[in-house]
Parts: structure tokens; C-alpha cells; sequence
């Protein structure tokens, strides 16, 4: 049989501090993880100007960033931050020539570079001999249920695997979050990406951060795909 022990009064209300106390505690030991959340589609007529380049062998034929596989014969191309299926038209400010891209894959991943083009769409605008230049893009449309999404910082490329380990616990120590992402290549490079911020803004905050406090004046905000 069960024996009921009653406790004095002081007592009883000892206990319920002690356990109100512990699972305020256990509340608090929980570390809160930013969730991707679907990010607002980019407005039609935004724009942007910075450098293009272009890229070709080797990664055609393979799966670029949204598992769709490259064809350098189509026109398409590389953003750092725009969500897959993105229509931006881009302007060679140098000669006023333009071409209508699709957005399908990640980069340039070089600070001052806004977008990476295929081999036809540099053709286009007579892109291909110099290999880049300046340009304007403009979104022309956007995706009908844009792709969730965070963003953090590149704060480098590492050939060397362990020196990639490395960079990313030195971010993991100062900023809470990082991690190495591969991109394959005939000479693999590990990127090292910094934070989990819901905003481009949020990512460029802590992207002048970065530049000041670890002295990495390359740092550039990127978006984390799913």
C-alpha cells in the first residue's frame, strides 16, 4: 500500500521553489535555433552593380547549387544571394548590352563579383574576351514561392581541409555558428560560412563585424540554401 507523508507547510513550499527553479533552468540550458523561414520574393525592378563573370569547364555537366545540372550553353546563372529561379536581366554598362538570365546556382564567391554568368549569356554581351566587367542587374522576376532561406558570412576558401577545420571552430568560438561547405572541383575548396542570420541586413551586420574583429576585409554575406 501507498503511504502518504505529509510535509509541514514551510517545507512544501521549499520544494515547489526547488522545482519551479529546476525547470526554469532546464528552460534556459535549451539553445534556440534560428528556423528558415520562407524570405520575401525580391521586388521586380531591384538592381544592383558590381562586376560579372563568367564560368564554364569544369562545372559543366554538373549539379549546380538548386540540383539542376549546368549546361554552359544556356543562359543562366550564379548569384550569391537571389533565390533560385530569379529572372534578372544584366547590362554591360560598357557597351549597353543586356541578356535575360535565370538564377540556378551560388557565386562569384570573390568580394566586389555580384554575379557569375554562363558562357552564352556572357556571350551576349560581349563578356567572354575580357572575362568580366561592370554590369547592372535587374530583377525581372521572381520566383512564385522563393526556396527558405538564412544567410551568413564567407569569411574564406581553404584548399587544405584542416585548415578549413580550423576557420570554422575560430567562428564557432566568436560568432555561435559556422560551418564548412564543399565545392567540388577538380581542386576541391572548403568555403567557410559564419552565422545563421534571417536577413541579408542581419548577415551584413554581422558581416562588418567579422571584417573588423578578425581582420578578414574579404567577408561577404551569402544565403544558406535547405
Amino acid at each position: 500500500r501507498t503511504r502518504l507523508v505529509w510535509l509541514p507547510e514551510p517545507m512544501n513550499r521549499y520544494l515547489l521553489c526547488v522545482v519551479a527553479c529546476a525547470v526554469l533552468m532546464a528552460g534556459c540550458g535549451k539553445k534556440k535555433t534560428k528556423i528558415a523561414a520562407p524570405a520575401p520574393a525580391p521586388r521586380s525592378g531591384t538592381t544592383e552593380r558590381g562586376i560579372a563573370s563568367w564560368y564554364g569547364h569544369p562545372y559543366h555537366g554538373r549539379a549546380a547549387a538548386d540540383g539542376e545540372i549546368y549546361d554552359m550553353e544556356k543562359l543562366v546563372a550564379a548569384h550569391r544571394t537571389l533565390p533560385f529561379q530569379t529572372q534578372v536581366r544584366v547590362r554591360n554598362l560598357s557597351n549597353d548590352k543586356t541578356v535575360d538570365v535565370r538564377i540556378i546556382d551560388r557565386g562569384p564567391f570573390i568580394q566586389g563579383r555580384i554575379i557569375d554568368l554562363s558562357h552564352a549569356a556572357a556571350k551576349e554581351i560581349d563578356l567572354i574576351g575580357p572575362g568580366f566587367g561592370q554590369v547592372e542587374i535587374t530583377v525581372i522576376g521572381a520566383p512564385a514561392n522563393p526556396e527558405p532561406a538564412l544567410f551568413a558570412v564567407q569569411i574564406g576558401a581553404f584548399r587544405e581541409k584542416p585548415n578549413a577545420d580550423r576557420a570554422e571552430q575560430t567562428m564557432i568560438a566568436a560568432y555561435g555558428a559556422a560551418k564548412a561547405v564543399l565545392r567540388a572541383g577538380d581542386q576541391p575548396i572548403w568555403r567557410i560560412l559564419a552565422g545563421r542570420e534571417t536577413s541579408p541586413e542581419a548577415a551584413e551586420v554581422l558581416a562588418k563585424r567579422i571584417r573588423a574583429e578578425q581582420h578578414e576585409p574579404q567577408a561577404f554575406v551569402v544565403r544558406l540554401d535547405p
